[in-house]
């Protein structure tokens, strides 16, 4: 899903809502729009405000969660790179070649997860195709440790190995969870109808006009962070490159 479009398709149903309302406003008899009628129609209107917040509130909450996740993961395997690479270190200098294919492997990471310039591909796709550290963790399967210090250090690297492999994957599994289209266009519904309902009840003039345009663009963009910070490796917003590069720079020394 691409949340550029559906924040404009959101903005456009819940500004046209208000326009719809304005307009069936001045259609209406007198006594359709009196105190009495305008309560009622408070009433129903704040059911639907209510329950469009709680909903909102929730789906910002879960993409935040799932974003903050995701950069919890680059974070955690960066660090467990670095330890690889003490750890390749501390076994010998024969381990040299595999530390700087392993440096290679986290160069090309991020050249794919962090392009320069965004590509037409998906960088998720990008992510499944990076299988260098399974090169990586055959290098270090085909080490012939000499005593049990260098059998100890080999195994601990094919844990830690492995642990990021896990990781990958399950960020990658994750990745295939979206939001069902079903769920945002009931959420869309709600909110057109209950700017409707303001139209209904509000003074046509300028002031109010672009009082709920505001509002719309901001629901708008509320979805929109909802969409992008679900799809962390994949959309507009996306985790840091950071502790990627830093662990970079911390590899072969």
């Amino acid at each position: 899903m691409n949340g550029i479009t559906i924040a404009l398709t959101t903005a456009g149903c819940i500004f046209g809502g208000t326009l719809l309302g304005l307009g069936i406003r001045r259609l209406l008899p007198e006594h359709h729009v009196s105190s009495d009628s305008k309560d009622a129609v408070k009433l129903g209107s704040g059911m639907i405000s209510m329950m469009a917040a709680l909903v909102l509130g929730l789906l910002v909450s879960s993409a935040k969660s799932n974003f903050d996740d995701t950069s919890r993961a680059i974070t955690e395997t960066s660090a467990k790179v670095i330890l690889m690479d003490r750890l390749l270190a501390n076994y010998g200098p024969e381990t040299m070649p595999v530390r700087e294919e392993m440096r290679a492997a986290v160069a090309a990471s991020i050249r794919m997860l962090w392009p320069e310039e965004r590509l037409a591909a998906s960088s998720l796709k990008a992510f499944e195709r990076v299988v260098a550290m399974e090169q990586v963790l055959a290098r270090v399967r085909d080490l012939k440790p000499q005593n049990d210090s260098q059998r100890i250090l080999q195994d601990r690297v094919q844990d830690l190995g492995h642990q990021i492999l896990l990781t990958r994957w399950v960020q990658i599994e994750q990745a295939q969870t979206t939001l069902p289209k079903a769920f945002l266009v009931i959420l869309l519904f709600w909110l057109t109808m209950l700017y409707t309902t303001f139209g209904l009840i509000a003074p046509h003039n300028g002031t109010v006009i672009s009082v709920m345009f505001i509002g719309a663009l901001a629901i708008a963009t509320a979805l929109f962070l909802i969409v992008e910070m679900s799809q962390p490796m994949g959309g507009l917003i996306k985790v840091s490159s950071g502790p990627m590069r830093n662990a970079l720079e911390h590899l072969c020394r």
